[in-house]
């Protein structure tokens, strides 16, 4: 990789959606071994896991599917149908290689997901709420896109989740649109990690939709 090239750097300083088209449209070739593979990158393990562990299943909405790291550990859970969103086209033209989605959704979560309401059993984040570029008022969007009862999994920075309002956001759906509130704090990289990101933590809220 040379040093004009994307890295965990320029992802963690994405703003704007704008900013974020432009990353991952370049990053996209080589991201699993630019990145998840150099990083020890391990959240999207998690996550699933989480997921299952809840008793999640399909159809379930892969919200910030990237190259599609998250949707292939659901699927070797046994959780499908998967459908993938992501802002980048070029990322979800890199998970759709991995055959393992029945469908690509581009979207800019800021703006909600052109589906119907009620269209998935589940919802599945990894890595998407992060930085603040992507805040808690995308929460809204996602359960209208979830059937009553279905079981999210949302992994969300955990520098940011008091400061950028994930903690307010969720608070106030817990009164009335969700229900179930759990958090478990993760390490979003493994072991074999360097950098200054190595120990970044994750909190993965579990919560269903009432």
């Amino acid at each position: 990789m040379n040093d004009d090239a994307p890295d965990l750097k320029a992802a963690y300083a994405l703003s704007t959606p704008q900013d974020s088209r432009r990353l991952y449209a370049e990053w996209a070739g080589n991201y699993d071994q630019s990145f998840a593979a150099r990083e020890d990158y391990q959240l999207h393990i998690h996550t699933a896991r989480a997921f299952v562990a809840a008793g999640g299943q399909g159809p379930v909405l892969d919200v910030g599917a990237g190259t599609g790291l998250c949707g292939a550990v659901l699927a070797d859970l046994g959780v499908g149908p998967i459908d993938a969103t992501d802002i980048s086209a070029e990322m979800l033209e890199q998970a759709m290689r991995k055959d393992i989605y029945r469908d690509a959704i581009e979207a800019d979560l800021n703006l909600g997901i052109p589906v119907p309401r009620e269209s998935y059993s589940g919802i599945v984040s990894s890595g998407t709420f992060t930085t603040g570029h992507v805040g808690p008022d995308a929460i809204d969007g996602l359960l209208r896109v979830a059937r009553h009862g279905a079981q999210f999994a949302l992994s969300i920075n955990a520098r940011h989740y008091d400061s950028a309002g994930f903690a307010a956001r969720l608070d106030q759906l817990a009164d009335t649109r969700i229900q179930a509130l759990s958090l478990q704090e993760t390490r979003i990289y493994g072991d074999l990690a360097a950098g200054e990101h190595r120990d970044d933590l994750a909190l993965i809220a579990v919560f269903e939709k009432t």
